[in-house]
């Protein structure tokens, strides 16, 4: 099969790329592995490195470079908001509140996408707020799995404890009852990315009257089957 383009450059620069995907390689082993002439080779490495998309590791072996990570994690946000409204929608009519999509921005967290309840008293998160990451159903769901220092550092002033957060990882799902806003309860659920590592947070929010204290039991199942979609996009290549 020709893997030609008809734009030479591009088409060596991709083979000295996909080269680099099964790991570190040295400049001889990226000639051998591409058949590109040494100086060509050692060319388009540099090139590429200048635009970060190869880097150096400790043994100054040329390896992908930082900004092929940044492209991946914006492509994958790209399918999870264009997956995310149709998602949203039917958790809404299942549940019959609003729903949210929060994903974690330092020391906040932004609803990225939402579907609100058409009538009645509601939970109203316009998409664009940036919420507080020490209070919340979806803030334990970021927090939860976070590493060591990190969480660590993000229960200094929380409402909730590490033991509740133990609680989080145990049962998948998170619930809050006014924690973030007075008379507010919700129940949130993870979203992970195709390495595993929670990307985002589904949730589900309402008056307390109607999701009583323990919303848990009325919608864990519905916001876990709506993150476990949202995870699923995120795992297509396509």
């Amino acid at each position: 099969m020709d893997n030609s383009s008809g734009v030479g450059v591009l088409d060596k620069a991709a083979l000295v790329l996909g080269a680099l995907e099964s790991g570190p390689a040295t400049l001889a082993g990226l000639v051998a592995a591409t058949g590109l002439a040494r100086p060509t080779a050692h060319r388009l490495a540099v090139a590429l490195e200048h635009h970060r998309m190869v880097a150096r590791d400790m043994q100054g072996r040329f390896i992908l470079g930082p900004r092929l990570a940044e492209l991946a994690a914006a492509a994958g946000e790209d399918r999870l908001l264009a997956t995310a409204g149709p998602v949203l929608t039917h958790l809404r009519d299942v549940t019959g509140e609003s729903a949210q999509l929060y994903r974690r921005q330092g020391d906040m967290r932004i609803c990225v996408a939402a579907a609100e309840r058409l009538s009645g008293l509601r939970d109203t998160v316009p998409v664009g707020s940036t919420l507080t990451m020490k209070a919340g159903s979806s803030a334990q769901i970021l927090m939860a799995w976070e590493e060591p220092e990190r969480l660590h550092r993000g229960l200094q002033g929380a409402r909730f404890t590490a033991t509740a957060l133990s609680g989080v990882r145990r049962r998948g799902w998170a619930q809050s009852i006014g924690e973030r806003e007075p008379g507010v309860a919700s129940v949130s659920a993870p979203v992970r990315g195709p390495s595993n590592r929670v990307v985002a947070a589904v949730s589900v929010s309402g008056p307390i009257e109607r999701l009583t204290r323990h919303p848990g039991r009325m919608h864990a199942q519905a916001v876990i089957d709506a993150a476990g979609r949202l995870s699923e996009a995120l795992r297509r290549t396509g």
